[in-house]
């Protein structure tokens, strides 16, 4: 399964609004300049996403979108689906050979089990631990 453009920008309007929670609306145009994004391509992706109720729309002068629920209670799961459909790795349902179709599902399985459980709070307080060390090399 790859995640289409759809889903991380989604991802980044959501993990946007999370990180202003509590602070009133957010324009696109924002968003979209940090993140350097389309603002216009951006607009397309809000609307499911306001239809989905994970986000509200704020009219005016000042207005923009805040999330309809807490951080905590969005995961990356509901956003991708949002805006990409079923998770799926391939068509199983046409799988004759039943190893291959166990495999399929576990795998899609898995990876509903890591966006289901990630929330938008883990998100955007996410800090990388461990990883690359930075190495200081004299000569």
């Amino acid at each position: 399964m790859k995640i289409s453009t759809k889903g991380r920008y989604g991802l980044t309007i959501m993990m946007e609004l999370a990180a202003k929670f509590g602070e009133g609306p957010t324009s696109l145009k924002s968003i979209a300049e940090k993140n350097q994004l389309s603002e216009h391509y951006l607009e397309q992706l809000i609307a499911p996403l306001r239809n989905a109720g994970l986000v509200k729309s704020i009219r005016g002068a000042y207005g923009g979108y805040i999330l309809a629920r807490e951080a905590a209670e969005i995961t990356a799961g509901d956003i991708i689906r949002v805006l990409e459909g079923p998770i799926s790795v391939v068509d199983f349902t046409e799988e004759d050979d039943p190893a291959k179709r166990d495999l399929w599902l576990r795998i899609r399985d898995s990876i509903a089990d890591v966006i289901d459980s990630t929330t938008l709070e883990y998100l955007i307080s996410f800090e990388e631990h461990g990883g690359k060390e930075n190495y200081m090399f004299y000569i």
